[in-house]
């Protein structure tokens, strides 16, 4: 079995950075586990994206959950975003499963490569949408959601890097865009691993319920729900600003190294 030191240290490292920089585990767990996985014999080599971008789903299920929770108690979130906004994203979703089950590792990594490529540069420059008047109608909705839902599961997030900036063009307030889009986050992480696991059935291993890979998911659960309220406490005494563009940084040069060696 896959070390489980290593995916307890990823958990740990992924919650102390989402409490720390509000970072979504999503973007990450993608690139980490892909390294973890890489010729591991219990992975199925010939799907090894689809096992990540499934296991990583799987994870923030949980941690959505909690995000939830604590968000709910505040009374942060808007849920009637929430209703417009998840039917379309549990239908991108599960589509976009479907179309990662027939994509290749190569193709995938390019698509996340790209993807983390343009987060990392919205984090560095932290630039903001200009703000419309006025949130769309069910089509708009719907049609959004969609779009966000297909993405997420084509690269293993919740979507709150998305979403986050949709309801901001909205005019939705930081604060409420934040929660939103983390009970957003569930219908998506729900829809995609239902996915992966339909998709998967006939290609997993041990240990695997279509390409989840469960050892994976409960060894980093735990140890992420476990310190992310480490990394919110330390955000109140260290330069968040100035970390989030060291760590955009760090991610950029992930993910060009991650288009280098697929595109060459």
């Amino acid at each position: 079995m896959i070390e489980i030191f290593y995916l307890l240290l990823l958990g740990s490292f992924t919650g102390i950075l989402a409490g720390l920089l509000g970072i979504g585990g999503g973007i990450i767990l993608v690139p980490t586990l892909l390294w973890v996985f890489q010729n591991q014999p219990q992975i199925n080599q010939n799907h090894l994206m689809q096992i990540v971008l499934a296991t990583s789903l799987t994870t923030i299920i949980f941690t959505a959950i909690s995000s939830i929770r604590a968000h709910q108690k505040r009374k942060a979130i808007q849920w009637s975003l929430v209703k417009k906004l998840a039917p379309g994203m549990v239908l991108g979703t599960l589509l976009g499963a479907f179309v990662a089950s027939s994509l290749s590792n190569n193709i995938l990594k390019i698509i996340f490569g790209t993807f983390l490529l343009l987060i990392s540069l919205q984090l560095l420059i932290q630039a903001e949408p200009k703000a419309m008047k006025e949130f769309p109608g069910k089509i708009g909705s719907g049609l959004s959601g969609f779009l966000i839902g297909n993405m997420s599961a084509l690269v293993g997030i919740g979507g709150g890097s998305l979403v986050v900036p949709l309801l901001l063009w909205f005019r939705i307030p930081v604060r409420n865009a934040i929660a939103t889009s983390a009970a957003c986050g569930l219908p998506i992480a729900l829809a995609g691993a239902l996915g992966y696991v339909l998709v998967g059935i006939k290609n997993g291993l041990g240990f695997t319920a279509g390409y989840i890979y469960w050892p994976a998911v409960f060894s980093i659960v735990p140890t992420s729900l476990l310190f992310v309220p480490l990394g919110a406490k330390l955000a109140h005494s260290m330069p968040v600003g100035v970390l989030k563009k060291i760590f955009a940084v760090f991610l950029i040069l992930i993910s060009s190294k991650m288009l280098i060696s697929n595109l060459l």
